[in-house]
This record gives C-alpha cells, structure tokens and sequence, in this order.
C-alpha cells in the first residue's frame, strides 16, 4: 500500500535505484520536510486522482487536474510524485484490492485459477480507466505481487516448471484484461447510440445481411439466419461469454498439467 504520510522528494536521487512510484509503494520514500503544505499527503493525492479517474476518466488525470481539485499548486505535486506516469503505478496500486484466499486444502488447482481469473475481472470491471493504462513492466507494487504469489499458489501441485506457471497467469490475466476491455468499449458504444444492446446487436445484423453477398460470405449467412444476433435477451447469463471463454482457456491448460501427471494438484494445500 501507499504511505498515508506521502513519500520523499519525488525528483531527488534514491538509494535504492528503484523509481519513486515502486519506493513509494512500498513505503520506502521518506516525507517531505520543505515546503509541505500541511494536510497534503501522497494518499490524499493518489485517492484524488482515482476519483478523477473514475468520474471522468483516465485522460482527465492530470498533474494540474489534481493539484486543482487539492487546492495546491502543481509544483506541490512533484514533492511527492515525478510524474504521470509514476502517479498511473500508484492509482493501480490503491484499486486493485488483495488476491482471493490461498486455496483450502483439497482446493484442485482449476478451481483455484478460476477464483484467481473471476476476481481480477471484479477489479477490472469496477475500475473499467485501469483498463487504459498501459502495461510497461511485470508487477512490482506489493499489491500487484501479492496477485502474482496467489496465482503461482493456485497452481502448486500441476508440477507445471516456473516458467510454464508464468505463461498460464500471464494468459490468463490478458484474456481477463482482453474480456474486461471489449466489453467496456461495447458497453460505451450501446450508450453512445442511445439504443438498447439488443437493438444494437440486432440491428449490426440487419445490416451485415444486406452487405454481405451469401455467395462470399456463406457462413456468415448461414449463422444471420440462424437468428442468433436476434436473440434479444442472454439465457445463459450475462457472463456466459467470459466463463465460456475462461473454461477453454482452462481446458487446455488441463491438457499440459496432465501431461506432466499433476492432474490432481492442489493449490495452498500445506499453507496454514
């Protein structure tokens, strides 16, 4: 977590050679002692900017957006935080929340990945800007490695190698990422047309029908008249597509934890 009495002097030189957002993140900087308006900490900064984050959206963060909103100037900022980057590290750091539960004991480690893949969507859905900001570097916020030990714990006993671990999580999370993201930028656009999902789908159907020549495009037409984009409500569930997706993902991964006769791995089983 972020130190909620805000971080040493984000420009200066650090000992550690680790950039200021990951010091602070780990509580490693040291507050300010000149120039420190009273009342203003690094918490109070990241909180303020996940509020503008949230409400109006990742490109309406900015280093003078904040200092606004807090009443400072924004050179005020820079004592705790370099730049925008450094402060995007922070904002992820302070919504991503803790990783499931290690696995009970008896826990088979599909269960437990699934748990791993169903809550990083939670986050992700209810914090849809994260989704934006650009992935440059592995996890290296303590909440971010917290998530990393519980996904390598939800795969102890597959006798998959270390690197095969980290190819599963790495897949995984990006097709919770990929899910969370088209649904978002589907979502925006229903709202943007002001019509109902359904009518939307619908009508994206009328309209590949009328273009599509069936003679070049036979299963296209084949599946538009089957009336599959007419169905106007989802029988399965809302999140069908995501567990559909998320199951065959699953699937092949089983393939390869049997392979190397980890069928029956569990995850967490020895932990306390």
């Amino acid at each position: 977590m972020t130190d909620e009495n805000g971080d040493g002097d984000a420009g200066g030189a650090s000992d550690t050679g680790l950039p200021a957002s990951i010091e602070a993140a780990w509580g490693l900087r040291e507050r300010p002692t000149k120039g420190r308006k009273p009342g203003l900490t690094l918490q109070r900064i990241v909180d303020t900017a996940v509020t503008v984050a949230t409400t109006e959206g990742l490109p309406a963060v900015s280093m003078g957006r904040i200092a606004k909103k807090l009443g400072v100037s924004p050179m005020s900022l820079y004592r705790y935080v370099a730049a925008k980057d450094e402060l995007y590290v922070l904002m992820q750091e302070a919504i991503i929340g803790d990783p499931p539960a290690p696995p009970a004991p008896g826990t088979d480690w599909r269960t437990a990945m699934a748990r791993w893949a169903w809550g990083m969507r939670r986050i992700f859905y209810e914090n849809l800007w994260a989704l934006r900001i650009p992935v440059s570097s592995p996890p290296a916020t303590p909440r971010m490695v917290a998530w990393w030990e519980s996904g390598l714990v939800a795969l102890e006993g597959t006798r998959l190698d270390w690197g095969e671990k980290l190819s599963v999580i790495l897949m995984v999370n990006g097709y919770v990422r990929h899910e969370a993201t088209l649904m978002a930028d589907l979502a925006a656009a229903v709202t943007a047309s002001g019509r109902p999902a359904d009518a939307v789908l619908a009508g994206y159907g009328r309209t590949i029908q009328r273009l599509a020549d069936p003679a070049r495009y036979p299963s296209v037409a084949e599946m538009l008249a089957s009336g599959v984009m007419e169905i106007p409500d989802e029988p399965e569930g809302p999140d069908y597509e995501f567990t559909f997706g998320l199951e065959r993902i699953l699937d092949g991964i089983d393939v390869l934890v049997r392979e190397r006769g980890g069928d029956s791995g569990v995850g967490g089983a020895d932990r306390t």
